[in-house]
């Protein structure tokens, strides 16, 4: 992982470097919250990194929701 201060603007070389970390770790699963955690930045940091270096980011999962009465209908088992 590159040793960067933290809040230090990130440019160049180093950016390139970090943006490759990130996708990597991001491609084995890892989530954008765990990555901005583990680096120091924020998640608004990280999500740009990543969309800028062309991943294709994940969906949040979790549970969707219906607009329909018939969705949950069904969700209940009715």
């Amino acid at each position: 992982m590159a040793v960067l201060k933290k809040g230090a603007r990130i440019t160049g070389p180093d950016r390139t470097k970090l943006a490759a970390e990130l996708r990597k770790a991001y491609d084995k699963g890892k989530s954008i919250r765990e990555l901005a955690d583990s680096h120091g930045r924020s998640y608004g940091f990280v999500h740009r990194v990543l969309s800028e270096s062309g991943v294709k980011l994940r969906g949040r999962g979790g549970a969707t929701r219906s607009k329909s009465s018939g969705g949950k209908a069904r969700a209940r088992g009715k």
